[in-house]
């Protein structure tokens, strides 16, 4: 089993910035892809943001030169720089890890972007 525990989520305000961490742990393999996706409340939940094991990123189009993902393999640890940040942004932010075609989510951790 593999466990994904978040972190660093809280309130900001508009124009902000945060920094999340997501720490894998269990029976880590391989891990192809891992990434942050998010759920604003009375909506879908949507990718923020991935990156595979060869470090190629993949960004929505809403958080482009906003926010940058990165990991650290030796960690098992993926990373999303959230700056100037808008209350759009506002969410429960979750994490995923892709290994041998199964996928597996943190807990979630609260972004609100307020005044």
């Amino acid at each position: 089993q593999v466990q994904l525990v978040e972190s660093g989520g809280g309130l900001v305000q508009p124009g902000g910035s945060l920094r999340l961490s997501c720490a894998a742990s269990g029976s880590i393999f391989s891990i192809d892809v891992m990434g942050w996706y998010r759920q604003a409340p009375g909506k879908q939940r949507e990718l923020v943001a991935t990156i595979t094991s060869g470090d190629s990123t993949n960004y929505a189009d809403s958080v482009k030169g906003r926010f940058t993902i990165s990991r650290d393999n030796a960690k098992n640890t993926v990373y999303l720089q959230m700056n100037s940040l808008k209350p759009e942004d506002t969410a429960v932010y979750y994490c995923n890890l892709g290994q041998w075609n199964m996928h597996y989510w943190g807990q979630g951790t609260q972004v609100t972007v307020s005044s």
